[in-house]
């Protein structure tokens, strides 16, 4: 092996031992919830499966970087975490006028309005309003769910080429031959202008989706009423449709679009 051989493995191996550094750092950092603020040397090492001399080493180097803080019971998210959770928030919040129209909606109608954008072959939640109910469906802002399934789906693959369309029907417990429910169920919704699902993706949860549309008239969200399904029957179903339908109206009115989306 020449000596220039020797150093391109040399530089393979350090980038892959970085790497592999960055993703268990990612992996200590996804520990830390809600319902889990503060985590422990003992619980990063069973969750992660790390040698405890390894976490330690990592969790030094996330307290350095102000990824972590020390905490009496363990560690906690540190202060730089929440300088990228600000800017983020800055950048990713939608508009208080869009905000004001999905209230607005949840109150009306007592059931959980969701704003859900596409990005690759997911949708993602970038704003919602809880229903008044106790028992009723959340889905937290930024949280990922699957484009082969739900009625948010349905309406935001709308513009969706052929071959995306198997991307994402791959993605699916079916593989590629959903593909083909996929464009009945994206053209069904585009026909009568809104999407409807039920247990499709939750077990006992309907959905009603309705577009968001961008200056071209292209789908750029979908806004949607969730929650469980003996609160939706047919009737219900076709009003709801009717009242997403004015605010979906409204919000594309105010010009919405979001840095999250991605053309589908």
């Amino acid at each position: 092996m020449s000596e220039g051989q020797a150093r391109a493995g040399g530089d393979s191996d350090q980038q892959a031992s970085g790497v592999r550094s960055v993703r268990r750092a990612f992996d200590i950092l996804t520990l830390l919830t809600e319902d889990r603020p503060v985590i422990t040397l003992r619980e990063i090492t069973e969750s992660t499966g790390l040698a405890k001399t390894t976490a330690l080493r990592l969790v030094q180097t996330l307290e350095e970087t102000g990824l972590l803080g020390s905490h009496p019971s363990g560690y906690t998210a540190g202060p730089a975490l929440w300088r990228w959770a600000y800017l983020a928030r800055s950048q990713w919040e939608v508009p208080q006028e869009t905000r004001k129209v999905m209230r607005d909606l949840a109150d009306r109608l007592g059931e959980t309005v969701n704003l859900f954008v596409a990005r690759g072959v997911h949708r993602i939640c970038v704003a919602h309003e809880e229903s008044p109910h106790p028992l009723r469906h959340v889905v937290d802002v930024g949280d990922e769910q699957p484009l082969w399934a739900g009625a948010s789906s349905k309406i935001l693959l709308r513009d969706a080429s052929e071959v995306f369309l198997r991307r994402v029907a791959a993605a699916s417990p079916q593989g590629e031959a959903h593909a083909e429910r996929l464009r009945a169920w994206v053209t069904e919704a585009a026909e009568r202008g809104y999407a409807v699902s039920s247990s499709e993706w939750d077990e006992g949860l309907t959905a009603v989706a309705v577009p968001v549309t961008g200056r071209t008239g292209k789908v750029v969200a979908s806004l949607s009423l969730s929650g469980p399904s003996h609160r939706f029957p047919y009737e219900a179903v076709e009003r709801f449709a009717t009242e997403l339908a004015e605010g979906a109206r409204l919000i594309s009115g105010q010009g919405f679009s979001h840095p999250l989306s991605s053309a589908v």
